[in-house]
């Protein structure tokens, strides 16, 4: 990727250590946009969201933009991330014991040319209401599509399918991918 200098248009720490992973070095710059979407297609709303995201930094040429936009998709709703503790309850107890979607599309963008994709993973929430409970009180809920992170030591889910993460909020292999063609 010596041929651009990476830029993440995200605060995500989740975004940044798996971005970390795959380039050594890159900078952070965020906009400020409204992420409402009439698309009922998880990937296509996921990926438009990452767009818009994209659209709103103004990057220099020898820049490549990163942005990325997540999604848990259960039972035909999109669960983007709660609005309180009340609301991260509500969403952890319906996917209880069942089978959610993440969806994470990704905008790649430069100057002159700009890219896409989106990953989906299935993973399934295995836990008791006082567990439930708990995961909240510890404030791990807040800030997370459906509000949980798969990765938190005191979430019990299991990822059926697809890449972790993915799930985290970053598809690192698929990114790594997209990326080795840019260069």
């Amino acid at each position: 990727m010596e041929k651009y200098s990476i830029v993440l248009g995200s605060a995500s720490p989740r975004r940044k250590e798996i971005l970390g992973q795959i380039v050594p070095r890159f900078e952070v710059r965020l906009a400020q946009v409204d992420e409402q979407c009439r698309l009922t297609n998880p990937a296509q709303y996921v990926m438009y969201t990452a767009g818009k995201k994209a659209a709103a930094i103004g990057i220099a040429t020898g820049e490549l933009l990163i942005c990325a936009d997540t999604i848990v998709c259960f039972d035909r709703a999109f669960l983007g991330k709660p609005i309180d503790d009340r609301d991260a309850k509500r969403m952890l107890m319906a996917q209880n014991g069942k089978i959610n979607t993440v969806y994470t599309g990704v905008c790649l963008r430069t100057t002159d040319r700009v890219d896409f994709f989106c990953e989906a993973s299935e993973v399934r929430i295995d836990m008791s209401e006082a567990e439930i409970d708990e995961y909240i009180a510890c404030g791990l809920a807040r800030d997370k599509a459906g509000a949980y992170g798969i990765q938190d030591a005191k979430m019990r889910a299991t990822l059926l399918s697809g890449s972790l993460s993915n799930v985290i909020g970053l598809p690192k292999e698929a990114l790594a991918e997209r990326l080795a063609h840019w260069a």
